[in-house]
Parts: C-alpha cells; structure tokens; sequence
C-alpha cells in the first residue's frame, strides 16, 4: 500500500521506466539530465550552492551512464558522439568546481538539439508501428 505521494510518485515513475523501450529510456535520461542542468544553473543564478552542486553532480552521473552505455561498434556517429559526451562531462565538473554558470549553460545548448535528435527519431520509430496496427 502506498502511503504518501512522494512513495506514489516512485512507484509510477518507476512503473514507467520498467516498462519503457531502450529509445524512450533514452529521452527520458535526457529529460532529467536536462532538468538537473535546468535546476544547477537557476541555482548557480541565485548563488545557492548547494542546489547547483547536488544538480550538477547528478547531471554527471547520468552524462557517465550515457558514455558507458554507448557502443560506438554500432554507427559511425557513435565516436563523436561520446566525444561530446566527454566535453560535457568535463564542462558539468568546471561548472561546479569553478561555480561557472557558463558552463552549465554551455551544456544545456549542446544537449538540447541531442535529446531533440532522439526525441525525433523515437517519434519516427514508433509512428510506423501506430500506423499499421490502426490500419
């Protein structure tokens, strides 16, 4: 039984990360790495710390999963793909260290377009398969 809306809210989030395909997995990385990055840099604009350095420090954790998830065997852009990944990576640490908003903004355009690329090819994934089971 659950018994407080935060216990209800992880039990649906975690019903839909269990359930969800590799591709939509991914966007919803990008969703929260984005979010966290939304959040360190509103933190870093009022100068609390603490909320930019617990965002950032998360934001790298999941930029660190997208790097080792990735199999650069499988397409050609997979090499400059974890080459961003890489920048970013080293971006979010200077953000935090050096309390450099710039660089939390830095990461936000470069992931931004990323998430909107794979939002796409999610869309145009599943668009198909919509399409013949209505038909």
């Amino acid at each position: 039984m659950i018994t407080s809306p935060v216990a209800a809210r992880r039990a649906i989030t975690e019903a839909a990360v269990l359930s969800a395909s590799p591709g939509r997995l991914l966007v919803m990385l990008y969703d929260r790495l984005l979010l966290d990055l939304a959040r360190a840099e509103q933190g870093q604009q009022r100068a609390d710390w603490e909320t930019a350095r617990v965002n950032l420090l998360h934001a790298q954790a999941i930029v660190a999963e997208l790097q080792s998830s990735l199999d650069v065997t499988k397409w050609d852009g997979a090499k400059d793909l974890l080459a961003i990944y890489g920048y970013v990576s080293q971006a979010l640490i200077s953000a935090n260290i050096d309390r450099d908003i710039e660089r939390t903004r830095e990461s936000i355009r470069l992931l931004e377009p990323l998430r909107e690329a794979w939002t796409q090819a999610l869309e145009q994934s599943v668009a198909p398969v919509a399409v013949a089971r209505v038909g």
